[in-house]
């Protein structure tokens, strides 16, 4: 007996799937924030009890699971909803990269270090929006220190490229490990990409690397 192959979804049905998808991860979302808070309510008693030191220590893996469960719930929803830019017509991007590594609000943290030569230290000047450039720029970073091989340290060099049509900039972040041809990058990696390509830039994923292109105005 044979069966009859498998109907392609159109994009209709794909865009309805989508939203459905999105309805159900919002509601999840909130069940998880719920029990969130009722987890943080229940760890606030035990720490009134001596003798609690075991269930202390599993409500704060289940807090640290939910908080974990319900960012990347949101990240998904954040995802699918209308990416608008607010560019600044002459931002710099070791500036904005700078941002993204150093700065505590985008919780990055591992060994990581930037380099630049001399004569690539000019200044990479274009129309960029800072604040989503720089949370692209740190998923980018976090991502590959979670791809970096134990004990190994992650590269981040920024540079202008020579011999262009139009002037480009390069960030890349080396030192990773080779990846399967079936890995592929995280949400929040995935909508660093977004925001890259709104930029008019383009993100390759590749074996040992992240390379990020971006064009620049001068």
């Amino acid at each position: 007996m044979e069966f009859a192959p498998a109907k392609e979804l159109d994009a209709k049905a794909l865009e309805d799937l989508g939203r459905a998808t999105l309805r159900i991860v919002h509601d999840l979302k909130n069940q998880l924030n719920g029990l969130k808070l009722y987890a943080t309510y229940l760890r606030k008693r035990l720490d009134r009890d001596e003798n609690a030191t075991t269930e202390r220590e599993t409500v704060e893996k289940l807090v640290a699971g939910l908080d974990h469960a319900a960012k990347e719930m949101a990240a998904l929803v954040r995802y699918a909803q209308p990416l608008n830019l607010r560019r600044q017509p002459e931002a710099e991007l070791r500036a904005i990269a700078h941002s993204a590594v150093h700065d505590p609000t985008y919780r990055v943290s591992g060994p990581l270090i930037t380099a630049s030569t001399t004569e690539n230290n000019d200044r990479l000047i274009g129309a960029f929006d800072p604040p989503a450039l720089a949370e692209a720029f740190s998923a980018l970073t976090r991502e590959a220190l979670a791809r970096r091989p134990a004990d190994a340290t992650v590269t981040l060099k920024l540079e202008r490229l020579s011999g262009e049509p139009v002037p480009l900039a390069l960030a890349q972040w080396s030192g990773l490990a080779r990846q399967t041809k079936d890995s592929s990058p995280g949400i929040h990696a995935a909508y660093a990409r977004r925001i890259i390509e709104a930029h008019g830039g383009v993100v390759d994923f590749d074996n040992d690397a992240i390379n990020v292109k971006l064009p620049l105005s001068e």
